[in-house]
């Protein structure tokens, strides 16, 4: 393994357009909707190896498929628990956030129930890249902040989950970019799918509930809780990350 990944590029590649698929896409993704109902506001043993995910400042290190599908494992040449397509249901690369290195060996956290599911992928089946940079969503004062390291680089309203429907706090990472073909539309300029889902909604307009950060078109429920999970941003703070965040960075959601 090259034990220093390129550094992606910021900016991640956008799904989108006018397809016609594309407004069921983003359907399917918990929360997307202006249909808020309040205006208020088995894992190994770590190895004795540095975790390459962002945290404390370090880079966090990216996985990408290489081939047409990925098979991840229970263990380093464990039992196969999973095998994902590439690109995924929303035409993106299928990206992992990576959490342990172990000889030919990736823990990463995976995009399924429950959320903080991890498995283990062959080094050799994927692209490695890393970023410094991550997204720290702050539940109980509506606001986010982006560091580059340690550094805040970006901070912002938001605007989250209702109580019959919250925004569960985790650890998760980018699985797509989508651009809605109406950016003064429900779901605002952009949308990035998360790798978590809703811990209430099992499926959402056909869809399996998974979670997403996206602008909106009505900024003034920014600071209130509204959403059936997802966290929306300003069209303003949308586009910066759409054009500085790489598929796989780390997504930090607290209380």
């Amino acid at each position: 393994m090259n034990p220093h990944p390129r550094t992606r590029r910021p900016g991640a590649a956008v799904r989108g357009a006018a397809a016609p698929a594309l407004a069921a896409l983003l359907l399917a993704l918990a929360g997307c909707s202006s249909g808020g109902t309040s205006d208020e506001g088995g894992a190994e043993p770590a190895a004795e190896e540095d975790a390459p995910a962002a945290q404390d400042g370090r880079p966090a290190l990216i996985a990408t498929a290489a081939g047409a599908e990925i098979e991840v494992r229970d263990a380093p040449d464990g039992a196969v628990t999973e095998t994902l397509a590439s690109p995924n249901d929303f035409g993106a690369d299928r990206t992992f956030l990576v959490e342990e290195e172990r000889g030919d060996w990736l823990e990463v956290l995976l995009p399924v129930r429950p959320n903080g599911s991890t498995g283990w992928v062959r080094t050799s089946d994927v692209e490695l890249s890393s970023t410094t940079l991550s997204l720290h969503v702050d539940l109980g004062d509506f606001a986010f902040r982006v560091l580059d390291g340690g550094e805040e680089v970006r901070s912002g309203d938001i605007a989250v989950g209702t109580e019959d429907t919250p925004t569960p706090p985790g650890r998760y990472y980018f699985t797509e970019l989508l651009r809605p073909p109406e950016p003064d539309g429900d779901y605002g300029a952009y949308a990035f799918g998360l790798s978590g889902f809703s811990p209430t909604l099992e499926e959402f307009a056909g869809g399996p509930g998974q979670l997403a950060v996206h602008g909106t078109d009505d900024e003034s429920k920014l600071g209130g809780e509204v959403s059936h999970g997802c966290v929306r941003v300003a069209n303003d703070d949308i586009t910066w990350m759409a054009e500085n965040l790489p598929l796989g960075t780390p997504v930090e959601v607290t209380e």
